[in-house]
């Protein structure tokens, strides 16, 4: 499916941390933009090959602006260098989505962990809680404070359940202590770096099924062979055999079909695929154990086929 684009006013840019800026997008026209929930981010499309995902962190009620944070990454793809240097207000930027493979589920009370620049799709799944007076805790941890965005309006809004753990002050964040006890009816949502999120993991092992939430910005590591096996599209009949080097979204964009995709690392969603047939092998960083055993739709720029052949609705 083609997801419908907009080109959007950069109305607004601002310094919110050291290394992070903050995005104000309007429709030129003033018109009402896409709804979303918390948790949902965007496709941010800078030119043919460089299109990123950044997470919504304003007010999902405010159907006049779309706001994403950005952090400077010196060993990026691009992206973040583009817009800190040469997006100025009042520049175009064309939006795909939102798209949400994060959303905020109601649960008796919530544990939100953040690192670093994955505070920003916490900041709006926080606004909800605390609205809905919800029972709700926030362990964020950063390099040091001045890095950590948003940290002064949380600290500022909610004093008695927000943590701030800068780590060239206090280290990195105590996850046995944070996680030793497993409780029912807990929400964990966690977003940061792979190496937090993979900590987390580990420690939330016990944990009752369900209690963890994660978004990644980086792949998690996968292991597995690569076979080929075929793949039919529904829609047209057509068989295609996917070989060990290729992916299934190269051979199907190889055929002629023009298929969405965007981060070809399996951690935006954006080329879902609903599979008819066949058993997906899953190497995405999206799905949940639960979404990938069901087997339901597939994640084409990674994934693969543990049956011999796939049946996809393409």
């Amino acid at each position: 499916m083609i997801e419908p684009e907009l080109d959007l006013l950069l109305d607004r840019k601002e310094t919110v941390a050291d290394g992070v800026v903050r995005l104000t997008l309007r429709h030129p026209d003033g018109q009402a933009l896409p709804a979303w929930t918390p948790g949902a981010h965007l496709d941010l499309l800078f030119g043919d090959d460089l299109v990123r995902q950044y997470s919504l962190c304003g007010d999902p009620g405010d159907c006049s602006t779309l706001q994403v944070a950005v952090l400077r990454e010196a060993a990026g793809r691009g992206g973040s260098q583009y817009v800190h240097d040469q997006l100025v207000e009042g520049n175009r930027v064309r939006i795909r989505g939102p798209r949400n493979h994060f959303r905020f589920e109601k649960a008796k009370r919530y544990l939100f962990i953040a690192g670093g620049i994955g505070i920003t799709p916490l900041v709006p799944m926080i606004a909800e809680a605390a609205a809905a007076g919800d029972d709700w805790r926030l362990v964020y941890g950063g390099r040091s404070r001045a890095s950590m965005a948003f940290r002064d309006q949380l600290e500022a809004a909610h004093p008695d359940r927000v943590e701030i753990h800068p780590q060239d002050e206090r280290g990195l964040l105590d996850l046995p202590a944070l996680l030793a006890n497993p409780e029912d009816g807990t929400a964990i949502y966690c977003c940061g770096p792979e190496p937090l999120l993979a900590a987390v993991e580990e420690h939330c092992a016990r944990w009752p099924a369900g209690s963890l939430h994660v978004e990644r910005f980086a792949p998690k590591p996968v292991e597995g062979t690569n076979d080929s096996f075929e793949i039919e599209l529904a829609q047209t009949g057509r068989v295609l055999t996917v070989p060990a080097d290729r992916s299934i979204l190269e051979v199907i964009e190889g055929s002629g079909l023009a298929v969405l995709s965007s981060c070809q690392e399996g951690t935006c969603g954006t080329c879902e695929t609903t599979v008819l047939s066949g058993t997906p092998d899953h190497r995405d960083s999206i799905l949940t154990a639960d979404e990938q055993e069901a087997g339901d739709t597939m994640m084409i720029c990674v994934s693969r086929s543990c049956s011999e052949r796939l049946v996809l609705d393409l």
